[in-house]
């Protein structure tokens, strides 16, 4: 839907590969679906689900044996995301370099997107 063509939407770092192909294979879903809902201090938060199958308007990337599903609505903020997953001492999980975000709770959970030109 947002594509560019040659250029996936989100790419994915080893360690993310890594992860979302082994929870795949672990819940024996076809993928993990990312979406954005409005919620939080800052207004918006990523979404993350196993999905039984691709719906028909999701944009699909794959790599190297994971594959991430994107939902419609939220392909035009995630275009460009990098997605990595980090291990700390006290908390692991995936992490989204995204360059439409003007900004972020002191949390980390919710973001607010940059304002779309008209």
């Amino acid at each position: 839907m947002f594509s560019m063509p040659g250029k996936q939407a989100v790419t994915l770092t080893p360690r993310a590969v890594s992860q979302i192909a082994r929870l795949m294979a672990r819940d024996k879903a076809a993928g993990l679906r990312l979406g954005i809902k409005k919620g939080g201090c800052a207004g918006m938060e990523y979404t993350m689900e196993f999905a039984a199958e691709a719906g028909p308007m999701d944009e699909v990337v794959e790599q190297d044996g994971a594959r991430v599903l994107i939902a419609p609505m939220a392909q035009m903020f995630l275009f460009g995301t990098e997605i990595d997953y980090e291990t700390g001492l006290l908390e692991s999980g995936f992490r989204f370099n995204n360059p439409n975000v003007a900004e972020a709770c002191g949390c980390g959970e919710s973001i607010k997107f940059k304002d779309m030109p008209a």
